[in-house]
């Protein structure tokens, strides 16, 4: 079993700290969420574990490897997976050439291997119908599977999900959310931010929130229910799941 932990993270702009002293972890086959507030400092949290910021102070190991200064591209060859919350796959590309694009970054595969990988993704995420059909005729849901079979085609330890639900209607919440729970059954460790709370929530084990850029709250969702700090800041009174 492998750990993603981010430790002591804390960033600032200019004189304003945005990020002070968070510290969570994601064990393999585990689904956790990072929430709070608009301006909580969540999202630098999480861009500064997938890459996309660079943390002023703290670390981020994948078990005992330290990953804090590796580029995006070096935490991907390490095991963590990204899905940006914008539209990531090649519009003009079909289905089928946007994973193989992915896969061709496998040195360890030849042709046939990332062939047979390819036809692995398409069918287990249900889009072998829609194979030659061109990313800029996707619809919302279509275009989340594919691109978590791209995420996949690097065969990370860990994905971390930008705002999966998104854009995206009520039927293909529930259709990521299935996929959501295939990645842990797959033994991915799942990390999660959204401003779809109740979505969040109702799927994660544990979850971390964020307040003026520092953990208020951890815990599973009805302890993040319970606790009334994170009603006064965050979800309100009246707030169910």
């Amino acid at each position: 079993m492998a750990t993603l932990k981010a430790q002591h993270l804390a960033k600032s702009y200019k004189s304003r700290q945005v990020v002070r002293d968070v510290s969570l972890s994601i064990d393999s086959g585990q689904i956790v969420g990072l929430l709070g507030p608009n301006g909580a400092g969540k999202t630098t949290c999480f861009y500064m574990i997938v890459g996309l910021v660079q943390a002023d102070q703290g670390r981020v190991l994948i078990d005992d490897l330290d990953v804090s200064h590796q580029p995006m591209h070096g935490r991907a060859k390490a095991g963590i997976g990204y899905l940006p919350q914008e539209a990531s796959i090649f519009r003009k590309l079909s289905v089928a050439d946007n994973i193989m694009a992915i896969l061709e970054t496998r040195k360890e595969l030849d042709k046939a291997g990332r062939r047979q990988e390819l036809e692995s993704l398409l069918q287990e995420f249900h889009i072998s119908h829609i194979r030659d059909n061109l990313g800029m005729s996707l619809s919302g849901g279509e275009r989340r599977r594919v691109e978590i079979a791209r995420a996949l085609a690097t065969s990370p330890k860990f994905i971390l999900l930008d705002e999966p639900f998104a854009g995206v209607d009520p039927i293909s919440v529930g259709d990521i959310k299935q996929i959501i729970h295939h990645l842990k059954a797959k033994g991915i460790g799942v990390l999660i931010t959204d401003h779809n709370v109740r979505e969040t929530l109702d799927i994660c084990e544990t979850a971390y929130i964020v307040n003026d850029g520092q953990l208020i709250a951890e815990g599973d969702s009805a302890a993040i229910l319970a606790n009334d700090l994170v009603k006064e800041v965050y979800l309100g009174h009246e707030f169910r799941l």
